[in-house]
């Protein structure tokens, strides 16, 4: 059996060899954490560690679990134009949206409302030259086991605002539509599907399921986890350029084996992710996002989600 085959599928390894810490082995393989993230350049989910392509899957939708999400959506602006291979620090960053970061390299302003990278026109097309996005942790569907990998994901703006069709909405009138009918976008499988239409990469979502009870707890957990965390708050270059973290917290290994890892294919080279962090981003112009109302939710989530899932496939 080779090393490729061995650890291809989790069922392989016995439950009780899963361990999420070990002494012995994080001695000899270091202390350093391992970031990972989804990446939808050119259309295609890319699994990053460590700055790295390491795997990706060709299909137009994944499943995921919500675990976090970033409270406000984050700025981003680069002085240089994208070229493919390279790899650049964005020149001013926000990650609440509202002011530079402490580590910008040249903050454009003291504030982001008043920043003239943030005035339509000032980026192609009559786009904004600072883009929005959005910070989340994920877990996909068919990796929930107490040690699953929580991902990062980025939403670009084009994926974030806007109305949607066919039940297919951006992120944020999503959890809109999902909060008016009292539900928790963690109590809920997400479907993302690739927009075929869209000439870059945007992303739409929707309810594929809801979450049995035990897996509403786990993603609940997964959610205050170091690497949620991280997920959330790390802009993707310093994930991949970070080279220490803090130690995950341990979990008590399984008593089942643990179900088969998602299906990412084997890339033919390896690429830094640092390099395509702006192409990920459209260049389209987008609209300012603006409040509308929402009916207020509940609470608790709804008696019965299966009705609105059907009501929305309708």
């Amino acid at each position: 059996m080779s090393q490729m085959t061995l650890f291809s599928n989790g069922a392989s390894v016995p439950a009780y060899l899963r361990e999420a810490q070990d002494d012995v082995t994080d001695s000899l393989a270091g202390s350093g954490g391992q970031y990972k993230r989804i990446s939808i350049k050119g259309g295609v989910w890319r699994m990053i560690v460590n700055g790295k392509e390491v795997a990706k899957n060709e299909e137009r939708s994944m499943n995921f679990i919500v675990v976090a999400a970033a409270a406000n959506n984050s700025r981003t602006f680069y002085d240089k134009a994208f070229v493919d291979g390279q790899a650049l620090r964005p020149t001013c960053q926000s990650v609440d949206g509202t002011t530079p970061d402490s580590n910008s390299q040249n903050p454009q302003a003291s504030a982001c409302a008043s920043c003239p990278q943030n005035i339509a026109g000032s980026g192609p097309n009559g786009s904004r030259a600072c883009r929005y996005s959005r910070r989340l942790a994920v877990v996909l569907e068919n990796d929930m086991r107490s040690e699953a990998d929580v991902y990062q994901l980025v939403v670009p703006a084009q994926s974030l605002f806007g109305t949607g069709e066919n039940g297919k909405l951006p992120l944020i009138p999503y959890a809109q539509y999902l909060k008016a009918n009292g539900v928790r976008i963690t109590g809920v499988v997400t479907e993302a599907r690739f927009d075929t239409n869209s000439p870059t990469p945007k992303l739409t979502f929707r309810a594929a399921r809801p979450l049995e009870e035990d897996e509403y707890f786990f993603a609940k957990e997964k959610g205050k986890t170091t690497e949620a965390l991280n997920a959330i708050s790390m802009d993707p270059a310093a994930m991949d350029l970070t080279t220490k973290a803090a130690p995950a917290p341990k979990v008590e290994a399984q008593a089942a084996p643990a179900p088969a890892r998602p299906a990412f294919s084997k890339p033919k080279e390896e690429v830094d992710i640092v390099a395509f962090v702006q192409e990920e981003e459209s260049n389209a112009p987008v609209e300012e996002p603006k409040k509308r109302e929402t009916k207020k939710a509940t609470e608790s989530a709804p008696t019965d989600l299966e009705s609105l899932l059907e009501e929305w496939e309708d």
